[in-house]
């Protein structure tokens, strides 16, 4: 018997001199990159506001090294056209951004321009699978300040309001004024970051993670799974903003925004992503359900 050798497909074949010659691209491409990223590091990760960021750049970038075999298989000519509609904009964009210090800008038409040379180099198929991880690389861009100040002003309120008429319940010497407590000689502010916004952006960022790895089949319990983020992020801050105010009235302010402060914000991330763990755990009659309707 004899087996003939299929030939692989011309269109996507790279000759070793083709390689050398793109490297004065990848130097370029470097050369823009690693700034912008050093840039995120120092300035947006070690911020409450951006402290998911590593994470979210090394399991996305993971999540597009294992579709790699998908994507070989799906790698289809791309339209030059259609790439430079989207690279010389984004390139201008850029140019501003980096001209200007406007980070967002800078961002985010960075992340345009490689999705852009993505394409060009994938294909439009190849794209579209990567749909997942695109859209959630798009958590490296950092928020604007007028979303930030919009959603955490009545997240300040309502987590203010409700630890007050908690506390108060239990007789504690407690009122409130807008955002800040004031209970026996102490006044606390709940900034941005007791607020919940950081965390809920932090837990959208890997719960999306989550469902996808591991429901990503069922698009139903994805979404049921995905609606529990918020009330589970807003319900851990609210614990969390009524621990720093009894070790505030009970051992001193400087016990509260010590140490503790800081050890209370992770530990509200993580109580809050093991309740949504929980919950899928929780909810497997209804997975269960979904995937036998699913095979019907």
């Amino acid at each position: 018997m004899r087996v003939d050798a299929i030939a692989p497909d011309p269109r996507f074949q790279v000759s070793r001199s083709l390689i050398g010659s793109l490297w004065p691209l990848l130097l370029g491409l470097a050369a823009i990159v690693v700034p912008t990223m050093v840039r995120l590091a120092r300035d947006v990760w070690t911020t409450d506001a951006g402290m998911h960021g590593i994470i979210v750049l090394a399991t996305g970038l993971w999540l597009i090294a294992r579709e790699r075999q998908a994507v070989e298989r799906l790698r289809s000519p791309a339209s030059p056209g259609l790439f430079w509609t989207a690279a010389i904009p984004a390139v201008l964009v850029y140019i501003f951004g980096r001209a200007f210090d406007f980070l967002i800008l800078e961002v985010a038409a960075l992340f345009v321009l490689l999705v852009a040379i993505g394409y060009l180099y994938l294909g439009a198929r190849a794209i579209r699978h990567l749909w997942f991880p695109i859209l959630y690389l798009c958590f490296l861009i950092p928020l604007p300040g007028f979303v930030i100040d919009s959603v955490t002003a009545p997240l300040k309120n309502y987590i203010s309001a409700a630890a007050t008429e908690l506390l108060q319940w239990f007789g504690y010497p407690i009122v409130r004024l807008g955002a800040t407590l004031h209970i026996d000689q102490y006044q606390l502010l709940v900034e941005d970051a007791c607020a919940g916004l950081n965390s809920l952006v932090s837990l959208t960022a890997i719960g999306l993670f989550y469902v996808y790895l591991l429901h990503r089949a069922s698009w139903r319990y994805s979404l049921f799974l995905l609606f529990w983020i918020v009330p589970m992020g807003i319900l851990a801050n609210f614990v969390r903003v009524v621990a720093l105010v009894l070790v505030t009235y009970h051992f001193g302010d400087a016990m509260a925004q010590g140490f503790l402060h800081s050890t209370a914000g992770i530990l509200m991330f993580v109580t809050a992503l093991a309740g949504i763990f929980l919950i899928d755990g929780l909810a497997w009659p209804l997975r269960r359900r979904l995937a036998r309707r699913q095979a019907a």
